[in-house]
């Protein structure tokens, strides 16, 4: 099994040397290692949001009690391939459809919006560490490299919006950069959590800490913590928010704002906003396995055999399909809620978190650690909920006639 854990770096170095063999020159040698390295990282991740894309409609078709798609196989034949050729067909019809842009719109910053939205988030790809061994940069300070890069999506959402001289797609831009501002503030304070306990914003040291096993040889995640358990439910929330994932994807809310900021947007401009969308979902989805679940760790010692970039795809595949669960069972909020929960619910949540896992820390017993952050959460909880639940007065309605 020891030879499957090391065979990506195997097969890399055989590549490396397959390359030097053919007269690539010493000075190119390190760029032919990082683009091994990287990009298949990249197409894995292409593939996985081709097959989620199917995942999603078959599993919300199950979740509504009808047929999903389950015709489109392959061409000029009878084998229909259980409708997983249908994102073959979805990605032909988006690579040869119009471009249509509005006459009135920003031409250039039309077209560089999708770009400016796609390529940061392949970029944060590089940082995470899929494996023991697959990680494309060891950065010391790879948790802030990530949001710090993730943060350039609020910028492309502007610019969609704005630059495609539409009202709808303007309110659904102004939409788009209140929710990611306003989650993204919870999600970073979840985040320090796990910052604090660590003691380095390194992604690989964090999973380190926890491919630890205690007693009956479980490992020791983040999220069997008292502190690591609240800090997953609200990274996941916010993540969820920050994603445009149900039951937070007011941005495109197709019932009032056509389409939110990429309306005026077709082709392979709207597969490029489609595909930044999911794979920064994976991202963030990748982040908070890292962070709370231990990474490519195995969560029992026994099962330790069986090679870490494994489990990190199980653990990534679980939360994929938990999310789909989730559009498929909760409504969208409205706006006024979205906000409301995200300052008056999240945020006070988050930094009573950190206050938690700052003084809780210097206490001994487990036991005492998590009966004071039982009875603290539960009571902050219910004070908070009964903020965003409260009876609310309205002044009576009154009507007023043309005369």
């Amino acid at each position: 099994m020891e030879s499957l854990e090391t065979l990506p770096v195997a097969i890399k170095d055989k590549l490396l040397v397959l390359a030097g063999s053919m007269g690539v020159p010493a000075d190119l040698l390190p760029i032919v290692s990082a683009a091994l390295s990287i990009v298949p990282i990249l197409l894995v991740f292409q593939l996985l949001f081709a097959l989620t894309t199917i995942f999603e409609r078959k599993g919300l078709a199950r979740i509504q009690n009808r047929y999903g798609p389950n015709r489109v196989g392959i061409p000029f034949t009878d084998i229909r391939l259980a409708g997983f050729g249908q994102f073959i067909a979805d990605g032909i019809k988006s690579v040869t459809k119009e471009d249509v842009v509005p006459r009135a719109a920003d031409k250039f910053l039309h077209f560089l919006a999708p770009v400016v939205l796609a390529v940061p988030i392949f970029v944060t790809f590089s940082v995470i560490p899929f494996g023991k061994h697959l990680v494309g940069i060891d950065l010391d300070a790879g948790l802030l490299f990530f949001f710090a890069v993730g943060g350039m999506a609020e910028l492309a959402v502007f610019m969609a919006g704005w630059s495609s001289r539409n009202k709808y797609s303007l309110l659904g831009a102004m939409r788009g950069i209140a929710q990611m501002v306003s989650y993204e503030v919870p999600l970073i304070l979840s985040a320090l959590v796990v910052v604090m306990l660590a003691g380095s914003l390194s992604l690989v040291d964090i999973v380190n800490q926890q491919a630890i096993y205690g007693g009956l040889g479980i490992a020791m995640w983040n999220v069997f913590t008292p502190w690591g358990i609240l800090g997953f439910v609200l990274f996941f929330i916010a993540m969820l928010a920050e994603s445009n994932r149900s039951p937070f994807d007011l941005p495109e809310g197709e019932s009032e704002l056509v389409a939110g900021y990429f309306t005026e947007y077709s082709g392979f401009k709207f597969a490029l906003f489609f595909l930044a969308e999911y794979l920064g979902l994976f991202a963030a989805m990748g982040v908070c396995i890292t962070l709370f679940l231990g990474g490519w760790s195995a969560p029992v010692s026994f099962l330790t055999w069986i090679p870490s970039y494994c489990w990190f795809g199980m653990k990534l595949l679980a939360g994929i399909f938990l999310i789909i669960w989730i559009r498929g069972t909760m409504p969208r909020v409205r706006m006024d809620q979205l906000m409301n929960f995200a300052w008056k619910f999240m945020l006070p949540l988050s930094l009573l978190n950190l206050l938690l896992v700052g003084t809780l820390k210097f206490v001994d017993s487990t036991f005492w650690q998590w009966l004071i952050a039982i009875i603290v959460i539960a009571f902050a909880w219910h004070r908070l909920g009964k903020t965003l639940s409260g009876k609310r007065t309205f002044a009576p309605r009154t009507y007023r006639y043309a005369e």
